[in-house]
């Protein structure tokens, strides 16, 4: 698709920069934190653990699991101006290439698999391609961990629409469908981190979230719907086990 090697050359000043309206530095310090409040995403037990991180970006995830000992940690983004500022703040071990045909080449090489922000950029065929691939790159027992934007939130337009080149959205349940279906055993789907780091404006925050739940699972019991499998923050953490 054509789009792609326009917007994916440039992505970080066209759209995680701009979006964010902090220089790379800053983002990356940012980013670094918030993947360090995701407990899923640094709880591998073992620090030799073979980690790829599948379109690295910047390379903030990958920074936060190498400082936090995990030294077999690799990543790759497509984007030569992304691994390029991923190089300039000190992160190793990130290469720039296409992550979709290394992990097509890379059978039972990985004990966790990193994908942040980047399934819903696949179309469905696409993505079946990829889900697949990606379990067969995973030892036994090995896990994929996939961030993404949750279409059960409020508002999630402003989070699923906000990027020219997302391709498909899910919620927890399709999201646990489609993984099921290219070959998982085991998948658990869990809310994104919500918070602001101001402690005021974070009891408000909470306050809201708490009356606007309310909102929607009154909504969801007024159509007969239940609320059991339903999340409600901007983006959901998928757990996808070999």
């Amino acid at each position: 698709m054509r789009y792609r090697q326009v917007l994916y050359s440039n992505y970080h000043s066209t759209q995680s920069g701009r979006a964010s309206n902090v220089d790379a530095a800053a983002l990356l310090i940012a980013r670094k934190g918030n993947f360090k409040g995701n407990p899923p995403l640094l709880t591998t037990p073992i620090p030799q653990a073979a980690i790829f991180d599948m379109g690295c970006g910047s390379g903030s995830l990958l920074k936060a699991l190498q400082e936090s000992g995990f030294q077999n940690a690799t990543g790759m983004d497509i984007s030569p101006e992304q691994v390029a500022i991923a190089k300039q703040m000190g992160v190793e071990n990130v290469v720039e290439g296409d992550a979709l045909l290394h992990v097509a080449h890379s059978e039972n090489s990985f004990d966790l698999l990193l994908g942040m922000d980047i399934i819903e950029h696949f179309t469905k065929d696409e993505l079946v391609d990829l889900l697949q691939n990606i379990r067969k790159s995973l030892k036994p027992g090995g896990k994929a961990i996939f961030r993404t934007p949750n279409l059960d939130a409020f508002i999630s337009s402003a989070f699923a629409n906000g990027d020219f080149t997302h391709e498909n959205y899910m919620n927890a349940s399709s999201a646990q469908q489609v993984c099921l279906a290219c070959g998982f055993k085991n998948v658990k789907v869990l809310p994104g981190v919500m918070k602001i780091e101001n402690p005021v404006k974070e009891i408000l925050r909470k306050f809201a979230a708490t009356v606007v739940n309310f909102r929607f699972k009154l909504y969801l019991f007024a159509t007969a719907r239940s609320s059991k499998n339903v999340l409600w923050s901007p983006n959901m953490v998928i757990i996808a086990q070999n």
